[in-house]
C-alpha cells in the first residue's frame, strides 16, 4: 500500500465512528456541503472528506463539487446529497380505511407506492401479507436494495413484545402480535433487512421532526387525527419518547367534555370522539357517508363550505376543545414546538388565532401562548415515519448494515 492510500486509511480510521452522524446529518438536511459536515461533526477537513467518501462509495450519498460563488473567500467545498439511486427502505402502513406500501430513500422521499386498498380485514395476517405484497412487487419494479421494513399502525404497540394492545378503530383483536407477522410475512417475501413496528403518529412525529415542520425543535409535541381517533407522540432531545413499554402519550384519552360522547376506551368526552374527523361532521349537521374516508370527507367540506354556518360552528367546537387537550399538554410536557396532523392540520389553517388563543388561556402562567403550534408538512408523514425504522441501523452503523450480502 502506497503512503497516500495509507494516509487515507488512516484518515477513515479516524472518522469511522463518524460515519453514523455525518450520514445522518446528510439524511436530515443539515449538512449541505463538506464544509458544513466537517463543522458538525468536529473533525479535520480530511478526515471529512474520507468519511463522505465512504458513504459515496457505499451507495448512500453523492459528493458534488460545488465552487464557490464569485467573489467569495476560501478554498471551494463540495455539496453533499442522498443517493437518489441508492438503497430504499419497505414502508407500511395501516389504517381504518385501508392500507399503503411505499419504497422510501434517504432524506425522507417516497420514491414509488402502490395503490392503497379500501377493505382491511379482522384477520391481521391477511391484511400484513397484502400490504407487504405490494411493497414486494414496488421493489421487483424497482430493482433497488432494501435495507429493512417498517409497519405504521393506528394503536399502541407495546414493547418489547410488538403486540397492538388497542386497535380500537380495527377490527383485530386486541395484543395482536403485529410485528411477529409483520416479520414473518417480510421474510416470506424474501425481502431483506430487519423488520419494525411503531404506532402511527409516533412514526408521524419522527418523520416530522427529521424531515418536516419539526425539524430543529428540541422537544417536539405532534396531535393528530386521521381517519379515527386521535393520537399524539412526544420528540425529546432528538428522540421519540415512547415510555417504559412503548405506551407514552396516549392523547387520544384526555378528557375535554366531560358531558361528551362515550369513547371507545370506556371514557367518555375524550380526544378521540371529540375531535376526529367523525366529531367534525356530526357538529357540522353531515351524515357521513361510506363511499369516501371519513377524513376526506372532513376536508372536502372545510375545502368547498368553509362559509356554511354548520362547519363554522364545528370548526368552533373542535378547535376549543382541541385547544383545551393541548394546553393541558403543554402545561405537563413544556415541548417548545407544536405540530398537527391529519384533520388538526386542517382546523389550524381554519382559524389559527382562535387555537392558539384557547391554548394559551387555559395554561399555566399564559405561556403556552409563546409555543409555535405549526401544520405538519410532509405527505404520508407515517409511512415515512415507518421507513425511519428501518433506516436507523444504517444511520447508527452504515458499514456494519450495508455488509450483509443483498437477498
Amino acid at each position: 500500500m502506497n503512503g497516500k492510500a495509507t494516509t487515507t486509511r488512516t484518515r477513515l480510521d479516524r472518522g469511522r465512528n463518524a460515519l453514523g452522524p455525518a450520514l445522518e446529518l446528510v439524511h436530515t438536511g443539515r449538512a449541505p456541503t463538506r464544509a458544513v459536515l466537517t463543522a458538525e461533526l468536529g473533525v479535520t477537513r480530511a478526515t471529512a472528506g474520507a468519511v463522505a467518501a465512504e458513504l459515496e462509495a457505499l451507495g448512500l450519498i453523492r459528493v458534488d463539487s460545488n465552487p464557490a460563488a464569485a467573489g467569495s473567500q476560501g478554498r471551494p467545498s463540495h455539496r453533499l446529497a442522498v443517493d437518489e439511486k441508492g438503497p430504499v427502505a419497505l414502508a407500511a402502513q395501516v389504517h381504518p380505511d385501508g392500507f399503503r406500501a411505499a419504497l422510501v430513500g434517504l432524506g425522507g422521499t417516497i420514491v414509488a407506492t402502490a395503490p392503497g386498498s379500501v377493505v382491511v380485514s379482522a384477520d391481521p395476517a391477511q391484511v400484513l401479507g397484502a400490504v407487504v405484497g405490494a411493497g414486494a412487487a414496488l421493489l421487483a419494479e424497482s430493482g433497488r436494495r432494501c435495507v429493512g421494513a417498517g409497519l405504521a399502525v393506528p394503536s399502541a404497540v407495546a414493547e418489547p413484545e410488538g403486540t397492538a394492545l388497542n386497535p380500537l378503530h380495527l377490527a383485530w383483536p386486541a395484543g395482536a402480535q403485529v410485528r411477529q407477522i409483520f416479520a414473518e410475512r417480510v421474510r416470506e417475501a424474501g425481502i431483506e433487512g430487519p423488520a419494525f413496528t411503531g404506532n402511527d403518529v409516533n412514526l408521524a412525529a419522527l418523520a416530522e421532526h427529521r424531515h418536516g415542520a419539526g425539524r430543529g425543535a428540541r422537544d417536539l409535541l405532534c396531535v393528530a387525527t386521521g381517519h379515527r381517533g386521535v393520537g399524539g407522540a412526544l420528540v425529546l432531545d432528538g428522540r421519540l419518547h415512547t415510555g417504559s413499554s412503548g405506551l407514552a402519550l396516549e392523547v387520544g384519552h384526555l378528557t375535554v367534555n366531560p358531558e361528551g360522547r362515550p369513547c371507545h376506551c370506556g371514557g367518555r368526552g375524550c380526544l378521540d370522539v371529540e375531535t376526529d374527523p367523525l366529531a367534525f361532521l356530526t357538529a357540522a349537521g353531515r351524515v357521513p357517508g361510506p363511499e369516501v374516508s371519513l377524513l376526506q370527507q372532513s376536508r372536502d367540506l372545510l375545502r368547498t363550505s368553509p362559509d356554511d354556518p354548520g362547519v363554522r360552528v364545528a370548526v368552533g367546537e373542535l378547535i376549543d376543545r382541541l385547544g383545551l387537550g393541548l394546553a393541558g399538554l403543554v402545561n405537563i410536557l413544556n415541548p417548545d414546538r407544536i405540530v398537527l396532523g391529519g384533520l388538526h392540520r386542517e382546523l389550524l389553517d381554519a382559524d389559527p388565532e382562535r387555537l392558539r388563543a384557547v391554548v394559551a388561556d387555559r395554561s399555566l402562567w399564559g405561556r403556552s401562548g409563546g409555543v409555535p403550534i405549526l401544520p405538519c408538512t410532509l405527505d404520508h408523514n407515517s409511512l415515512v415515519g415507518a421507513a425511519e425504522l428501518a433506516w436507523q441501523p444504517v444511520l447508527d452503523d452504515p458499514l456494519a448494515a450495508l455488509s450483509r450480502e443483498p437477498v
